[in-house]
Order: structure tokens, then sequence, then C-alpha cells
């Protein structure tokens, strides 16, 4: 039987994870999957990710795909992985595609989130899926800081060592900042992401938002590369960080999945001050 090209639509708690990526001895969710679909096929898979989470991120909408030449339906493999799949990785829907078609490589774009926690008490419910800050931040400033992203740049400035990417170029789409309740939510769309690119973006940011770094200052230091000003650079944690959706030319799921976000994810309207878009997000299907 010749082989079909299946494409996933993917959620899990990365909690429980060392990453996406296959690692021997380490449970990670593509080595998860891959032994599921294997089992279910009856012959050895390899799955491919539309982006590579680190250890702790999450997805709620994370796009992969993998050749086999089972007969089971393409719209079946969701059930049929989710009956041994694990508590922490949920299939939502599965679509046959066309063999040219790549989830990573088709990609027109992908959105990450990242929630911080802004209060002094810490909350048992977010603790899994927030970073808590506790000193008041100043969402104004950053939202303003983050906006000088847009378009199309050279992100080296956050960029940590260790990624196979040949150069750092990024379109960046949309950028959201915005304060709910004590949440501040920061999103980013964008073509592509550097390794630890949103992690280093948001603990940049969180130096913004308490006042110790103004929106010019953090343009001149991305746009040069020269961090000598900080005292301290971090990358903001893992578990406030979520892939929340990877777009396409056209929805290989089609009308089987329905868009819907998470029991934490945040409402995506904000005041029009604070959600900036780059024209050129309307010519990327």
């Amino acid at each position: 039987m010749p082989y079909r090209r299946i494409a996933l639509r993917i959620q899990y708690l990365g909690s429980g994870f060392c990453g996406w990526q296959r690692q021997a001895s380490r449970r990670t969710v593509q080595g998860v999957l891959e032994k599921a679909i294997a089992s279910r096929a009856g012959h050895p898979v390899t799955l491919y990710g539309a982006g590579r989470t680190d250890t702790g991120v999450h997805a709620a909408g994370q796009v992969a795909h993998f050749d086999t030449t089972s007969g089971i339906p393409a719209a079946e493999w969701s059930r049929v992985l989710n009956d041994c799949l694990p508590e922490d990785v949920v299939v939502l829907a599965s679509a046959q595609v066309p063999d040219s078609w790549h989830a990573r490589f088709s990609a027109r774009w992908r959105r990450y989130r990242y929630l911080i926690l802004n209060r002094e008490r810490p909350d048992v419910f977010w603790r899994l899926f927030s970073w808590q800050v506790r000193w008041p931040l100043q969402v104004e400033p950053m939202a303003e800081a983050l906006n000088s992203l847009l378009g199309e740049h050279s992100l080296e400035a956050f960029r940590r060592r260790g990624s196979d990417r040949p150069h750092s170029r990024v379109q960046v789409q949309e950028v959201l900042c915005q304060r709910l309740g004590d949440l501040v939510s920061i999103e980013v769309q964008a073509s592509g992401f550097l390794y630890r690119m949103m992690r280093l973006l948001v603990g940049s940011l969180e130096v913004v938002g308490r006042g110790e770094l103004s929106p010019a200052q953090f343009v001149h230091l991305w746009q040069h590369n020269d961090w000598s000003q900080m005292r301290t650079r971090y990358s903001a944690p893992p578990q406030g960080l979520c892939l929340t959706d990877v777009g396409y030319a056209a929805d290989p799921f089609g009308q089987q999945f329905a868009h819907s976000p998470p029991f934490w994810a945040l409402p995506t309207e904000a005041p029009s001050a604070l959600r900036s878009t780059a024209a050129l997000v309307h010519s990327c299907g």
C-alpha cells in the first residue's frame, strides 16, 4: 500500500516533557507521539513538528505530520491516538495532506503567548502556566518596546547559542501586550522563532515594565545587539510560554477542528493602543 501523509494538530502540557524533540532516555513530545503512532500504524514513523518547543513549554495548537502505509482513515487518527496517549498530550484533529506539504516548511507563521502573573501572592492554579512577577509592571512601555519588533529584522539579540538556523532574520507580523487583571499577556506572531527568542524577549520586556530600561533603550539594545547596559539579562522561565497556533495558506483540518482555546487562554482583544499589526500579515493567507 502506498504511503499517505497525515497532519496532526496537538495540545500538550510541557511540564512533564523535556521539550518537543526526541532525545535518548528522555521523555519528549515527539518521542511519545512517535511511539503511539507506530503502535497503531504497525511500522516506525518519524514525526515532523512545526516548532520545537523547549522543556516546560506548552502547546495549544502545535502541528505535525508523519507518513504511513496504514489503512486507518486520516480523520480517525486523532481518536485512535488519543486512546493510547498519556493525559498530558492530546491530538485535536487529523487530516490527510499532499505529499509536498510539510508541517514546518509549509507554515506561514507561528504564534506564541507568554503569561506573567503580576501580583505579590502566588496562585496554585496559575503556577504551571505563568511566571509570577511580584513587583508592579507598567504595560504601556512594555507594549511600546514590543511594537518596535514589527516588520522584518535580524533578531540575533534574542537568540540563544545552540540554534542550527543559518540566519537570524524574522518577519514579525503581529504583537500584543495587554493587562487583564493580575495577568500580563504578551503575544508575538512571526514567520519563525529563533532558539529561546520568546523567553529572552519577555525577560527583557520585564525589565522595561519595572522601569529599569526605557523603550528607547530597549530598541537600541536589540537593534545593535548590545546588552552591556543591562546588569543582568535572563530568559523568562518556560512555564509561562505556549505555542498557541500555526498558520498555513489553507487550514489542512478544515471544519473538523474548532479553534477553541485551553481553559487558561485569554481574550485576544485589547485597546487599540496596545495591539499592533504589520501590514504584511494580511499577505500571509
